[in-house]
């Protein structure tokens, strides 16, 4: 490998490693993609060790000169090594390798969902758009540490003891006031119960639910297959209730109680209507429990936030939030604000769960929320899955352009529809084939319905959103023989 000594575009000194490590050859450049020629040329050279973490990036002028290109190719090229967790870079340090690529196992539910349609797992230059991955290398680790440092220099060792199953007071505090400014909930921090993620959220709710006498729930059709995993699982039989363009068909309710994602309804992604809110509030007034799972509050791009439903009837909501989608879903880390009458059964529930969530954990959240740097995390992922949505939008326009999209304006997936009557398991099949996972919708229906393919954007760089377009566009736009 060819290295150069010294400081050389504002960096401090040490070696550099050349051009050499890359294996490209400017006279083989493509007329065009050249961000994108060099964005590979990088990740080859990091997946198979030419490039070791730790090891730096030539400054950004000197290889623009060795590839002859220019040096805004370069920049772009690093940025998207940067957007994908494998580098960081520093004022005055230059640009750093931090991560070798690798394959993410598929969590267990999703590969058993994939072996069942005998759909191959992404290979390693496959690209999996299962929805409901967000962007793990978009973790504020600068952040979080420097919360975390500042929480352990003035915690009290009672503070790390056992503590309310409901959460520490800090975090119930600062989620009560952050869910007011943001979301339109009306909460005492008495109110919140600090959950492991939205699944035991709906894990306590159904155990409550079953042990008052409650076996069966409304679910939206379509809907999540995960929630209604985990209302099984505690003996709680979910009833369909059909999805149209204004949301969840209020009219068709017959349960006791319904879960809905009422901001953008997974998996289709409408938001419920002005309409349908009034006549579900009016439902619940008359007796009826709404359990709100906020699915992809935070990620608006062309729209205004819409409220909570928890906001117009507290008494008649039981609103569940976390930070999956938004930090990571390792963290373990979510809400529950349910009626007042439902809460001690619920806290009752939760410590016989696990005694309560690790404090660590809630009082970083907690100095987050209080200092502004969870808000200022939000604003960036937006601005950077935006760029992603509108790179997978736009390549589906070129390359895909008979697909009908929706559920575009906010969330981190959205649904596309094709004309034909082929079946949409046999359309992922072939997407898959192409190198491109995406979901079935059957695979979230409980009734017969229109086909259709649910594609997450929140994972990819856009170079790489654009590349999935393509192998679509390929696949889809043959018509089965």
């Amino acid at each position: 490998m060819v290295r150069f000594e010294g400081p050389i575009d504002g960096d401090p000194g040490g070696p550099i490693p050349g051009s050499d490590f890359l294996q490209l050859r400017p006279d083989e450049a493509p007329a065009k993609g050249l961000t994108g020629w060099l964005a590979d040329g990088l990740r080859e050279a990091v997946a198979n060790g030419r490039l070791a973490p730790g090891e730096k990036l030539p400054p950004t002028r000197q290889l623009a000169a060795e590839l002859q290109v220019s040096r805004g190719v370069v920049v772009d090229a690093y940025q998207r090594l940067i957007d994908e967790g494998l580098a960081a870079a520093r004022t005055g340090a230059g640009t750093s390798i931090i991560a070798h690529p690798h394959v993410r196992d598929a969590p267990s539910d999703r590969r058993r969902s994939l072996e069942t349609l005998r759909l191959p797992l992404p290979p390693a230059e496959g690209l999996d758009l299962s929805p409901g991955i967000p962007d793990l290398s978009a973790f504020p680790r600068t952040a979080w540490l420097r919360a975390e440092r500042a929480v352990l220099n003035e915690i009290t060792a009672s503070d790390l003891g056992y503590g309310d199953p409901g959460g520490t007071p800090k975090l119930r505090a600062e989620l009560a006031g952050w869910l007011a400014r943001t979301r339109g909930v009306r909460a005492e921090p008495d109110d919140v119960i600090v959950v492991g993620g939205v699944a035991q959220a709906l894990a306590l709710l159904a155990q409550t639910l079953h042990a008052s006498g409650t076996t069966a729930v409304a679910v939206e059709d379509p809907g999540s297959r995960g929630a209604r995993d985990q209302l099984e699982h505690w003996g709680v039989r979910p009833e369909p209730v059909p999805v149209d363009a204004e949301g969840l068909v209020v009219d068709a309710l017959t349960q006791p109680a319904a879960v809905l994602t009422p901001a953008h309804q997974f998996p289709t992604g409408v938001v419920l209507s002005p309409a349908r809110r009034r006549a579900l509030l009016a439902w619940a007034a008359a007796g009826g429990l709404i359990i709100e799972d906020d699915y992809d509050a935070e990620h608006r791009y062309d729209r205004a936030p819409v409220a909570a439903l928890q906001g117009s009837a507290p008494d008649h909501v039981a609103y569940a939030g976390s930070v999956s989608k938004s930090l990571a879903p390792g963290m373990r880390l979510g809400w529950l604000i349910a009626p007042r009458r439902m809460q001690p059964a619920l806290l009752t529930a939760k410590h016989d769960s696990d005694l309560g969530n690790p404090a660590l954990p809630q009082l970083v959240l907690a100095r987050l929320l209080a200092t502004g740097d969870y808000e200022r995390h939000l604003r960036n992922v937006r601005t950077r899955q935006r760029r992603r949505r509108d790179a997978l939008l736009e390549g589906l326009r070129r390359h895909l352009p008979q697909a009908r999209v929706t559920g575009v304006a906010a969330g981190l997936h959205f649904l596309i529809m094709l004309d034909g009557d082929e079946p949409d398991t046999a359309l992922a099949q072939r997407a898959a084939a192409y190198g491109v996972v995406v979901h079935p919708l059957s695979w979230h229906r409980m009734e017969p319905g229109p086909p259709g393919l649910v594609l997450g954007y929140a994972a990819h760089p856009p170079d790489r959103l654009a590349e999935a377009a393509v192998r679509l566009g390929e696949a889809l736009s043959r018509r089965a023989r």
